[in-house]
């Protein structure tokens, strides 16, 4: 690996060397390294763009990198990953993407995942986006997530996109069965004049299933974000949906929580607060010696952590 690419893989998945075990690398729009285990297969898919990956049932405690990463400019990458996790499986999945471009030609990913949950299977998936480089060019990541949950199962996802990223739109699809849980945490900072927006939509049709999703941001300079969700309870079930944005400079923030019943046992809640840095924050710092700038900084991190 490169400078480049060992700089990308080192912030979006804390990698500093190929891994052992199941593992996938995408660079500039191509496959680059694929491995598979006995209990985790990886396949490249043969009609579009992509991988298979197939966790065989009851296995526990493994874990899997897939990162993508794009180093130049000129690239529009698509590609599909569909997940398949059997009965009683419980893995980690590190994704993520990074984008280097110094160039003025505008840089792409699109990332389109799609999760089929068996029942009893339990999957927390880590994703890190982020963009770095001085040219001109666009930065853009647009990942969409389809997902399927069965009986008892739980996806854990946690996201996050830091600075750099010109423009991306988050689409996430969610159906959950019988006591399947799905829990969502997403940081997101946008600077300049960055535009980032997140569209959640999530149907509970089983009995007794959940969703949480918590949203938390900041928007700095000039930049815009566009938070929408929509939960919709079609059972007896329980809908969470907290989005909290710190606002800076001339940026701004707009949140759409949409909340649908269709269960006389259905609880739904959404909550939604965006506002300024508190006064009393940045006091209280300063007199510990921190600049304004400073404070800010580490109010902005706490707050995303």
């Amino acid at each position: 690996m490169n400078a480049i690419e060992k700089e990308l893989l080192k912030q979006i998945a804390d990698l500093h060397k190929i891994p052992e075990g199941a593992f996938s690398l995408r660079v500039n729009g191509e496959g680059k390294t694929l491995s598979s285990t006995s209990e985790i297969e990886i396949e490249k898919k043969t009609d579009k763009p992509g991988i298979n990956i197939y966790v065989k049932p009851n296995v526990k405690g493994k874990s899997m990198h897939i990162p993508a990463i794009i180093t130049t400019g000129g690239v529009n990458d698509v590609v599909y990953n569909d997940f398949y996790i059997g009965e009683n499986a419980e893995v980690t999945i590190v994704a993520g993407c990074g984008i280097h471009n110094n160039s003025s030609e505008d840089s792409k990913h699109n990332g389109i995942h799609s999760f089929h949950l068996a029942k009893g299977s339990n999957v927390t998936y880590l994703e890190k986006h982020l963009a770095l480089g001085e040219g001109t060019g666009e930065k853009v990541l647009n990942p969409v997530t389809n997902i399927e949950l069965e009986e008892n199962s739980i996806l854990t996802m946690d996201t996050t996109q830091v600075s750099g990223v010109t423009s991306s739109v988050r689409k996430t699809n969610a159906k959950l069965g019988d006591n399947a849980k799905l829990v969502i945490k997403e940081k997101i900072l946008t600077t300049n004049s960055q535009i980032a927006t997140t569209e959640f939509n999530v149907d509970l049709v089983g009995k007794n299933s959940s969703v949480d999703v918590i949203s938390r941001s900041v928007a700095k300079d000039s930049s815009y974000q566009n938070f929408y969700s929509c939960i919709n309870g079609k059972n007896k079930c329980f809908g969470h949906v907290a989005c909290d944005g710190i606002l800076t400079d001339q940026a701004r923030i707009d949140s759409t929580p949409k909340i649908v019943c269709e269960n006389v046992e259905a609880t739904l809640v959404h909550e939604a607060a965006i506002g300024k840095i508190a006064g009393d924050q940045l006091v209280k710092l300063t007199t510990l010696g921190l600049t304004e700038e400073e404070a800010e900084d580490l109010i902005i991190k706490g707050f995303l952590k």
